[in-house]
């Protein structure tokens, strides 16, 4: 129950974002449908709420809107560093490359423990 609680709220971020994209650009249901290759009610269905677009919907939708699949699918900032590690991270920008690989490897090395606890978690729990 949970699961579908999670994609209801995807969803209802999706179709509000769709719906301001779309007017935002000028465009109608029917237009919109038309420049994607779609049937409108498709359209209706995506900003509604009650219909997950595919892969490639979504990126004809983005190629259309002439935007990128994060700014479609993500809400902002949904995707990037906390404000705390923003800092460090534009920090890290101004470093040599050497320096940077061996950050790089550290991050890498932190999240594969982090994931593999999470697995070893989900398995026992």
């Amino acid at each position: 129950m949970a699961v579908i609680h999670f994609w209801r709220i995807i969803a209802m971020s999706f179709s509000k974002r769709l719906v301001i994209t779309r007017k935002a650009q000028g465009f109608t249901q029917q237009s919109l449908a038309e420049a994607v290759g779609m049937h409108v009610n498709q359209i209706k269905k995506y900003e509604a709420g009650t219909a997950q677009p595919t892969l490639s919907a979504l990126i004809k939708l983005a190629q259309t809107f002439h935007i990128s699949l994060d700014e479609l699918v993500f809400e902002e900032g949904e995707r990037g560093p906390d404000d705390d590690l923003r800092l460090q991270f534009e920090a890290i920008t101004r470093m040599s490359p050497e320096e940077k690989k061996i950050i790089k490897a550290l991050l890498e090395g932190m999240i594969i423990k982090h994931q593999t606890k999470q697995m070893v978690s989900n398995l026992s729990g």
